[in-house]
Protein backbone atom coordinates (compact mmCIF):
# COMPACT_ATOMS: atom_id res chain seq x y z
CA UNK A 1 0.00 0.00 0.00
CA UNK A 2 1.64 3.01 -0.87
CA UNK A 3 2.01 6.28 1.66
CA UNK A 4 -1.64 8.54 0.14
CA UNK A 5 -3.38 4.85 0.12
CA UNK A 6 -2.13 4.69 4.16
CA UNK A 7 -3.18 7.78 4.51
CA UNK A 8 -6.60 7.72 3.71
CA UNK A 9 -7.22 3.87 5.13
CA UNK A 10 -6.40 5.75 8.55
CA UNK A 11 -7.91 8.86 8.05
CA UNK A 12 -11.15 6.88 7.75
CA UNK A 13 -10.32 4.64 10.93
CA UNK A 14 -10.05 7.71 13.09
CA UNK A 15 -12.51 9.85 11.63
CA UNK A 16 -15.22 6.94 12.16
CA UNK A 17 -13.58 5.77 15.66
CA UNK A 18 -13.13 9.58 17.07
CA UNK A 19 -15.13 11.63 15.06
CA UNK A 20 -13.33 14.31 12.45
CA UNK A 21 -13.32 17.27 14.52
CA UNK A 22 -11.13 15.34 17.48
CA UNK A 23 -8.90 13.95 14.62
CA UNK A 24 -6.00 15.81 14.32
CA UNK A 25 -3.25 16.08 11.60
CA UNK A 26 -0.60 14.52 14.31
CA UNK A 27 -3.06 11.81 14.82
CA UNK A 28 -3.13 10.84 11.41
CA UNK A 29 0.14 10.93 10.57
CA UNK A 30 1.22 8.98 13.61
CA UNK A 31 -1.01 6.45 12.99
CA UNK A 32 0.09 5.94 9.10
CA UNK A 33 4.02 5.97 10.77
CA UNK A 34 4.49 8.84 8.31
CA UNK A 35 5.64 13.09 8.69
CA UNK A 36 3.92 15.77 8.13
CA UNK A 37 5.88 16.32 5.08
CA UNK A 38 4.25 13.33 3.56
CA UNK A 39 0.63 14.24 4.22
CA UNK A 40 1.35 17.51 2.86
CA UNK A 41 3.03 15.80 -0.42
CA UNK A 42 -0.43 14.33 -1.06
CA UNK A 43 -2.95 16.73 1.28
CA UNK A 44 -2.84 20.35 1.56
CA UNK A 45 -5.29 20.13 4.63
CA UNK A 46 -7.67 17.36 6.77
CA UNK A 47 -10.23 19.25 4.59
CA UNK A 48 -8.53 17.23 1.65
CA UNK A 49 -8.33 14.01 2.97
CA UNK A 50 -12.09 14.33 4.13
CA UNK A 51 -12.77 15.11 0.44
CA UNK A 52 -10.64 12.80 -1.02
CA UNK A 53 -12.60 10.07 0.75
CA UNK A 54 -15.77 10.90 -0.58
CA UNK A 55 -14.34 11.69 -4.37
CA UNK A 56 -13.13 8.22 -4.56
CA UNK A 57 -16.34 6.86 -4.39
CA UNK A 58 -18.25 9.30 -6.35
CA UNK A 59 -15.50 9.04 -9.23
CA UNK A 60 -15.96 5.06 -9.11
CA UNK A 61 -19.77 5.79 -9.68
CA UNK A 62 -19.75 7.97 -12.28
CA UNK A 63 -16.92 6.22 -13.99
CA UNK A 64 -20.25 3.07 -13.66
CA UNK A 65 -22.68 5.37 -14.77
CA UNK A 66 -20.83 6.71 -17.86
CA UNK A 67 -20.26 2.77 -18.76
CA UNK A 68 -24.14 2.15 -18.19
CA UNK A 69 -25.39 4.67 -20.21
CA UNK A 70 -22.89 4.30 -22.78
CA UNK A 71 -24.78 0.69 -23.29
CA UNK A 72 -27.73 2.38 -25.69
CA UNK A 73 -29.75 -0.15 -23.17
CA UNK A 74 -33.68 1.43 -23.24
CA UNK A 75 -34.17 3.97 -20.15
CA UNK A 76 -35.60 1.89 -17.71
CA UNK A 77 -33.19 -1.10 -17.61
CA UNK A 78 -30.53 1.70 -17.76
CA UNK A 79 -31.67 3.40 -14.66
CA UNK A 80 -32.21 -0.01 -12.50
CA UNK A 81 -28.68 -0.46 -13.45
CA UNK A 82 -27.69 2.29 -12.49
CA UNK A 83 -29.69 2.87 -9.13
CA UNK A 84 -28.43 -0.82 -8.29
CA UNK A 85 -24.72 0.19 -8.99
CA UNK A 86 -25.20 2.69 -6.44
CA UNK A 87 -26.20 1.30 -3.66
CA UNK A 88 -23.75 -1.66 -4.59
CA UNK A 89 -20.79 0.43 -4.39
CA UNK A 90 -22.00 2.80 -1.88
CA UNK A 91 -22.40 -0.48 0.63
CA UNK A 92 -18.81 -1.29 -0.68
CA UNK A 93 -17.55 1.75 0.84
CA UNK A 94 -20.30 1.89 3.32
CA UNK A 95 -17.91 3.20 5.82
CA UNK A 96 -16.18 6.06 3.78
CA UNK A 97 -19.66 6.99 3.21
CA UNK A 98 -20.73 6.77 7.03
CA UNK A 99 -17.37 9.26 7.67
CA UNK A 100 -18.28 11.83 4.80
CA UNK A 101 -22.05 12.10 5.28
CA UNK A 102 -21.13 12.49 9.40
CA UNK A 103 -18.88 15.14 8.79
CA UNK A 104 -19.00 17.10 5.48
CA UNK A 105 -20.79 19.77 7.32
CA UNK A 106 -16.89 20.93 8.80
CA UNK A 107 -15.62 21.05 5.16
CA UNK A 108 -14.43 24.34 4.18
CA UNK A 109 -16.71 26.80 2.17
CA UNK A 110 -14.44 26.13 -0.60
CA UNK A 111 -14.25 22.22 -0.40
CA UNK A 112 -18.24 22.20 0.01
CA UNK A 113 -18.13 24.28 -3.28
CA UNK A 114 -16.17 21.04 -4.70
CA UNK A 115 -18.46 18.64 -3.22
CA UNK A 116 -21.30 20.11 -4.93
CA UNK A 117 -19.91 20.30 -8.50
CA UNK A 118 -19.18 16.68 -8.23
CA UNK A 119 -22.73 15.36 -7.36
CA UNK A 120 -23.97 17.79 -9.91
CA UNK A 121 -21.99 16.16 -12.18
CA UNK A 122 -23.75 12.74 -10.92
CA UNK A 123 -27.28 13.88 -10.81
CA UNK A 124 -27.52 16.17 -14.67
CA UNK A 125 -26.55 12.37 -15.98
CA UNK A 126 -29.09 10.90 -13.82
CA UNK A 127 -31.83 13.35 -14.12
CA UNK A 128 -31.26 13.45 -17.90
CA UNK A 129 -32.32 9.88 -17.76
CA UNK A 130 -35.37 11.04 -15.99
CA UNK A 131 -36.68 12.86 -18.37
CA UNK A 132 -35.85 10.79 -21.04
CA UNK A 133 -37.59 8.69 -19.29
CA UNK A 134 -40.67 10.49 -18.73
CA UNK A 135 -40.74 11.84 -22.44
CA UNK A 136 -40.92 8.39 -23.39
CA UNK A 137 -43.38 7.75 -21.44
CA UNK A 138 -41.57 5.25 -18.97
CA UNK A 139 -41.93 7.45 -15.94
CA UNK A 140 -44.12 9.35 -14.43
CA UNK A 141 -44.65 13.38 -15.54
CA UNK A 142 -46.50 14.30 -12.85
CA UNK A 143 -43.59 15.08 -9.99
CA UNK A 144 -40.68 16.89 -10.97
CA UNK A 145 -37.47 15.48 -11.85
CA UNK A 146 -35.32 17.06 -8.95
CA UNK A 147 -37.87 15.19 -6.89
CA UNK A 148 -37.34 12.27 -8.11
CA UNK A 149 -33.16 12.40 -8.21
CA UNK A 150 -33.33 13.99 -4.44
CA UNK A 151 -35.87 10.53 -3.47
CA UNK A 152 -33.29 8.28 -4.66
CA UNK A 153 -30.20 9.71 -3.53
CA UNK A 154 -31.64 9.89 0.08
CA UNK A 155 -31.47 6.08 -0.02
CA UNK A 156 -27.58 5.63 -0.33
CA UNK A 157 -27.12 8.41 2.58
CA UNK A 158 -28.63 6.79 4.88
CA UNK A 159 -27.17 3.20 4.19
CA UNK A 160 -24.74 3.34 7.00
CA UNK A 161 -27.74 4.09 9.48
CA UNK A 162 -29.23 0.88 9.43
CA UNK A 163 -27.35 -1.66 6.94
CA UNK A 164 -25.04 -4.26 8.46
CA UNK A 165 -22.87 -6.19 6.34
CA UNK A 166 -22.87 -8.91 8.28
CA UNK A 167 -26.47 -9.27 8.22
CA UNK A 168 -28.73 -11.13 6.32
CA UNK A 169 -28.91 -8.97 2.89
CA UNK A 170 -26.19 -9.09 0.96
CA UNK A 171 -25.54 -5.97 -1.25
CA UNK A 172 -27.00 -7.15 -4.62
CA UNK A 173 -30.01 -7.99 -2.51
CA UNK A 174 -30.33 -4.71 -1.19
CA UNK A 175 -29.78 -2.65 -4.10
CA UNK A 176 -32.64 -4.87 -6.29
CA UNK A 177 -34.99 -4.43 -3.23
CA UNK A 178 -34.19 -0.64 -2.86
CA UNK A 179 -34.35 -0.21 -6.70
CA UNK A 180 -37.64 -2.20 -7.14
CA UNK A 181 -38.95 -0.08 -4.75
CA UNK A 182 -37.72 3.01 -6.67
CA UNK A 183 -39.17 2.36 -10.00
CA UNK A 184 -42.33 1.23 -8.65
CA UNK A 185 -43.08 5.14 -7.41
CA UNK A 186 -41.48 5.94 -10.92
CA UNK A 187 -44.68 4.15 -12.58
CA UNK A 188 -47.35 6.13 -14.75
CA UNK A 189 -50.24 6.12 -12.83
CA UNK A 190 -51.79 4.54 -16.02
CA UNK A 191 -49.23 1.67 -16.26
CA UNK A 192 -49.53 0.33 -12.29
CA UNK A 193 -48.64 -3.39 -12.63
CA UNK A 194 -46.19 -3.29 -15.67
CA UNK A 195 -42.63 -3.56 -15.40
CA UNK A 196 -39.90 -1.19 -15.87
Amino acid sequence: MNIKEELTRVSVELFASQGYAKTSVQQIVDAAGVTKGALYHYFNSKDDLLFDIYDRILTLQLRNLHEITDRGLPVGETVRLVCEDVIVTSIEWIREGAVFFRSQHMLSPDRMEDVKVRRRQYNEVFGALITRGKTEGVFRDDIPTAVLVANFFANPHYLSFWYQPSGPLTREQVAKQITDLYLTGLRPAHSEGAAL
